[in-house]
């Protein structure tokens, strides 16, 4: 593999490791943004407290529970990267 092959792969991996961590408090976060904002629609609440606080507790506890699993993808990752340093010199 040429040198831009290989720096392009890593360049992609490490792409995608933040596209797997981010995505699932995304997700979470734009469903309660969303049924917030339908609950504003509904009541004709503009209150903007009220889409603030329950997307930042939420995404707060998402953080909290998916902690463990993205704490090991980025340790996965990033010895990966140390263990393989020797070829990156090269």
């Amino acid at each position: 593999m040429t040198h831009s092959g290989f720096y392009l792969d890593i360049a992609s991996q490490a792409i995608y490791n933040v596209y797997i961590l981010s995505l699932p408090i995304l997700l979470i976060s734009l469903a309660v943004g969303f049924l917030v904002s339908i609950f504003q629609a509904v009541t004709s609440i503009q209150e903007q407290t009220l889409s603030f606080v329950p997307k930042i507790v939420i995404t707060g506890l998402a953080l909290i529970y998916f902690g463990p699993v993205m704490n090991e993808q980025i340790s996965g990752f990033a010895g990966s990267i140390f263990a393989n340093l020797h070829q990156y010199i090269r």
